[in-house]
């Protein structure tokens, strides 16, 4: 059993991580029936929260069914953080994770998400600063370091559990390196095996399949791994990885129509959550992803991503059930885009 203060979490936990404009509520039911044992909101503002900004406030939203999950908030102002992490005790989430990762420029070139990696004395004043500020765990999430002449986070490891954090989660790239080559876990495996640190460490970046799950696990020592774009468009990945790691077998690829039902079920829940209109157009950037791998599959996509009525949409992918029937997918179709405008650390 993993402890988050508290929080009892399964011995070796899969969290999905959170992904701005991607990790909301439709998206994270599909990721819980699937196995997720832990998971995060996109990350909130502090001072969207503190202004009421519609936006920050909605993403708020969480639902019993969920549970356990963090709510993750980012800044750069310790009266800001302290002032946010009040509101969000009032939502009653299992903790409250702090963003000090995102490395888009809007973010980290204004103090905040992966920018407080460049000054770790202000790290700790943000961390403290939410710790006292609130009754639920905390936990941070964050990179390696700025870039590969300031690869901190050894440092950042200890200063931050001494101010209270429950766990830490890393990503093995640093700042400038966004999300390009391989994540680099080396120094994550040293913060787990340093005798120092007794808090949970998880390890993020590239677990995209089974064997690279089981690999990490056994290579780094770490507490439990965070997944962020192999889920997306294929939440399986959390029951695969869970089946591997117990039997040392593979679950067969999920068929056409399991694909299907969730993708409906993706949807209907966007519809319901964000409304008719929006509902169905954010919907639109998971289709491929849900599809990958069906060949000749690209009319069927460009009618999904141009019908704006849920019967029409529904219909289609009815159509593509029928159309596929029996279709055998190979191995996990998992997708890793670049997400370089997105906050997916």
């Amino acid at each position: 059993m993993t402890k988050l203060g508290n929080l009892s979490l399964p011995e070796f936990p899969l969290l999905l991580a959170p992904m701005e404009d991607v990790s909301d509520p439709p998206f994270r039911a599909v990721c819980k029936d699937n196995g997720a044992d832990l998971m995060y909101t996109e990350f909130i503002s502090s001072e969207g929260l503190i202004r009421d900004a519609i936006k920050s406030r909605k993403k708020l939203d969480i639902f019993d069914y969920e549970r356990p999950i963090g709510i993750q908030i980012f800044g750069g102002d310790e009266e800001s953080l302290s002032l946010a992490a009040k509101i969000v005790d009032v939502t009653n989430p299992d903790l409250l994770d702090i963003n000090f990762g995102c490395p888009v420029k809007k973010v980290a070139c204004k103090g905040a998400g992966a920018g407080v990696l460049k000054d770790l004395d202000l790290m700790v004043r943000l961390t403290d600063a939410v710790v006292r500020s609130t009754k639920l765990p905390v936990t941070v999430k964050t990179r390696l370091g700025w870039d590969d002449n300031t690869r901190n986070v050894e440092e950042a490891a200890e200063r931050l559990q001494d101010v209270g954090i429950q766990a830490l989660s890393i990503h093995g790239r640093t700042r400038t390196q966004m999300y390009k080559g391989s994540a680099d876990w080396t120094l994550i495996g040293k913060i787990k095996n340093n005798p120092r640190i007794h808090i949970p460490i998880f390890g993020n970046g590239d677990i995209d399949s089974p064997e690279k799950a089981l690999e990490y696990r056994n290579r780094y020592g770490v507490d439990g791994v965070m997944i962020g774009r192999a889920a997306i468009g294929y939440p399986w990945i959390f029951n695969e990885i869970k089946h591997f790691m117990q039997t040392g077998e593979h679950l067969p690829p999920p068929t056409i129509e399991q694909r299907i039902e969730v993708c409906r079920k993706h949807l209907r829940r966007s519809y319901e959550w964000k409304g008719p209109v929006v509902g169905i157009l954010e919907m639109r950037r998971h289709y491929a992803n849900y599809l990958k791998g069906l060949p000749n599959i690209k009319e069927y996509r460009a009618r999904l991503v141009t019908l704006k009525e849920i019967e029409e949409i529904e219909a289609v992918l009815n159509e593509i059930a029928v159309q596929y029937a029996g279709f055998a997918f190979q191995k996990s179709a998992i997708v890793l885009e670049n997400y370089h405008e997105k906050c997916a650390i």
